[in-house]
């Protein structure tokens, strides 16, 4: 009676207490790749095709080829890179089952080994790796994830990535070249360009800031600095590309 008591007990301080974690943090990473990589190119290319004294109208149609080659490239690499990790769980999964089986007193140790590091004495963990050997499956989830640090990937891992981290980029690069769809004049456009992405970087630092938990205008500065610096040093060598002779 008094284990369904405290059983009950803890179910109530489970429900009545609702932790707020920020838990999308892959698919905030693959925005960021993707936003900062779309915010950055495009702008360099258009910035430096401006001052090769072609239309607008050029400017953009090679703008947006860019921006539909680089998001095709960015998310496949973001596909082959999840893909490339669940291989990668799949392998240490079986590698770590296949020790479970044939090596089960090391890999007890090993439980033992792991919560000692949490200060937790061998006559306290000695139920947990008990009940752990009881349970196998636990007990291979639990060797996963605190002895070889892995989580177990969502099965369309690779396909969410590729397509967040596509469209994106697909979002950040229209944004630099918005300029060039109505002023004629590169040379102007340009201008218009450098002030509209800068704006962009602020309010997407700011919007990353806010879920992520960083403070949103510091995370702003950051990354309008830092996409700033990517822009001009990708500026710079396209003009000193252009300025070459032939």
């Amino acid at each position: 009676m008094a284990t369904n008591r405290e059983e009950s007990s803890r179910k109530l301080l489970l429900q009545s207490h609702s932790e707020k974690h920020f838990t999308a943090g892959e698919i905030v990473r693959d925005v960021i790749i993707g936003v900062s990589d779309g915010l950055t190119v495009p702008f360099a290319l258009a910035a430096g095709l401006s001052g090769a004294n072609v239309p607008s109208s050029i400017i953009l149609t090679a703008g947006l080829a860019e921006v539909a080659a680089g998001a095709i490239s960015m998310g496949l690499g973001g596909y082959l890179a999840a893909k490339s990790e669940a291989d990668h769980y799949v392998r240490e999964l079986k590698r770590e089952e296949d020790e479970i089986i044939n090596v089960p007193d090391t890999e007890a140790a090993e439980i033992g080994e792991i919560l000692a590091e949490y200060g937790i004495e061998p006559h306290e963990y000695a139920p947990v790796v008990n009940a752990l050997r009881k349970r196998p499956q636990a007990w291979l989830d639990f060797m996963m994830k605190f002895e070889l640090g892995l989580e177990k990937p969502q099965p369309r891992r690779a396909l969410q990535s590729a397509f967040t981290i596509a469209l994106a980029y697909i979002v950040g690069g229209i944004v630099p070249l918005i300029p060039y769809m109505f002023i004629a004049v590169a040379q102007k456009a340009v201008l218009v360009s450098v002030l509209v992405t800068l704006v962009a970087l602020l309010f997407f630092g700011f919007v990353k800031g806010r879920f992520t938990g960083s403070r949103p205008f510091r995370s702003a500065f950051e990354t309008a600095l830092i996409g700033a610096i990517a822009s001009g040093a990708a500026f710079g060598i396209a003009k000193l590309v252009q300025s070459r002779p032939n």
